[in-house]
C-alpha cells in the first residue's frame, strides 16, 4: 500500500469530517467472530492510538479499513469515501507489522516500485523517494541493497514507503517494534511532523509507553469492541500528587483542601486534581503548617495501568483469538 500526492483542491477528496469513521464494523470467519461491532472516529490532523490485547480484532480492523477484507456487517468511511474505494486508498500510507522486501533490491528500487504502483509521475516518484528516505534517516543508503540492511533499517525503509506521496492518512502497525531507542525517537518525531502537517496517523502498537508519548486520542478495543476512547488526557484522568510525610493531621490537613481532593494512604498523603505547576506551592504550604516531607511523587495513572484496569487485569498475552491470527495470515 502506497500513496499519491494529495491535491487539496480535488473535489473527490473530502477535506471536512473525520479521516476515518466506523459504525458497527464487523467481521466473521465461519463461526468465529473476529470483530464484533467496531464504532470509532479518527480525527484529521491527530495521532490516534488503537490498542488492545492479542486477539482483540486490531489486525482485522486494519484490513477492513484498507479494503483488504470485506466486512460482514456495519459500515465505515475513509476520507469520506466507503471502505475499499480505490481512489482514496491511494491517499493512504501503510506500514504493516510483517513485511519483507527482496534482498537484491536497493532502497531506491523499493520506493520506485511502490511509486509506480501508486501511479506517481516519474518526477514525483524521484522527489518523493528522496524526501521519504531523508525523513527516515536512510538518505545515504539509497543505493544499498535491502539484504545488507539490519532489521531496524528495514523497518525504516518500510516507513519510507508509507510516507511516499505525502498521504492524507498513515496507518502504522507496530512501527517501532524493531527499532532501538534512538530509532524510536526518530519515529516519534516523524509522527509528530505528520500530525503538524494535517495528516491523520492511525497507530496500532503494543508499546504503550510509545503510544502515551505521541498520541492525541486513544481507543482501547477488546473482543472486537471499543471499551474506552477519547483524548489521552481525559482517558488517563486527573493529575495526582503523592507525598510521603509526617506531622500533619486535623485542621492542618484541612487547610490544604484548595489544592485538590485529599486522601490519607499512610505513609502517603494523596492529592488528586493538583496541577503540576501548583506542586511547589503545595509543598511550601505543608512545610508552613509543620509538616515534614520525605518524598514527592507527581503524575497520573499511566496508559498501561488504565489498559490493565479496563481489561480486568488480563495480560495482553492471555487472549489470543484464532480469528485475528487467521486474519493476520490472510486465511
Amino acid at each position: 500500500m502506497t500513496t499519491t500526492p494529495i491535491d487539496r483542491a480535488d473535489p473527490s477528496l473530502e477535506t471536512d469530517g473525520p479521516a476515518i469513521e466506523t459504525d458497527g464494523l464487523a467481521k466473521q470467519y465461519g463461526s468465529t467472530i473476529a470483530l464484533a461491532g467496531l464504532t470509532m472516529t479518527v480525527p484529521r490532523g491527530q495521532v490516534f492510538g488503537f490498542l488492545g490485547p492479542n486477539g482483540a480484532g486490531k489486525t482485522t480492523a486494519v484490513k477492513l479499513l484498507l479494503g483488504l477484507a470485506r466486512p460482514s456487517g456495519g459500515s465505515g468511511r475513509l476520507l469520506g469515501a466507503p471502505l475499499g474505494d480505490r481512489a482514496v486508498r491511494r491517499r493512504v500510507g501503510y506500514l504493516p507489522e510483517l513485511f519483507r522486501y527482496q534482498a537484491w533490491l536497493t532502497a531506491d528500487d523499493v520506493l520506485e516500485f511502490h511509486g509506480r504502483l501508486a501511479g506517481l509521475r516519474t518526477a514525483d516518484r524521484r522527489a518523493s523517494a528522496i524526501e521519504s528516505l531523508r525523513a527516515v534517516g536512510l538518505a545515504d543508503r539509497a543505493d544499498a541493497r535491502v539484504g545488507t540492511f539490519s532489521k531496524g533499517m528495514q523497518q525504516r525503509l518500510g516507513l519510507a514507503v508509507a510516507l511516499l506521496g505525502r498521504p492524507a492518512v498513515v496507518i502504522l502497525d507496530e512501527p517501532t517494534s524493531a527499532l532501538d531507542p534512538l530509532g524510536r525517537l526518530d519515529v516519534r518525531a516523524i509522527i509528530r511532523g505528520l500530525r503538524d502537517d494535517g495528516t491523520a496517523v492511525f497507530l496500532n502498537s503494543h508499546l504503550l509507553g510509545e503510544v502515551e508519548r505521541v498520541c492525541d486520542v486513544v481507543a482501547i478495543v477488546d473482543r472486537g469492541r471499543v471499551v474506552a476512547a477519547g483524548p489521552l488526557d481525559e482517558l488517563l484522568g486527573e493529575p495526582t500528587v503523592r507525598l510521603r510525610m509526617t506531622g500533619l493531621a486535623g485542621d492542618a490537613l484541612a487547610s490544604l483542601a484548595s489544592f485538590g481532593t485529599l486522601s490519607e494512604e499512610p505513609p502517603w498523603l494523596v492529592v488528586r486534581g493538583c496541577p503540576q505547576e501548583r506542586i511547589p506551592d503545595l509543598v511550601a504550604a505543608i512545610v508552613a503548617v509543620g509538616g515534614r516531607i520525605y518524598a514527592v511523587d507527581a503524575g497520573r495513572e499511566t496508559l498501561e495501568e488504565r489498559f490493565v484496569d479496563l481489561l480486568g487485569g488480563r495480560s495482553a498475552t492471555d487472549t489470543v483469538d484464532s480469528a485475528d491470527q487467521r486474519a493476520h495470515t490472510g486465511a
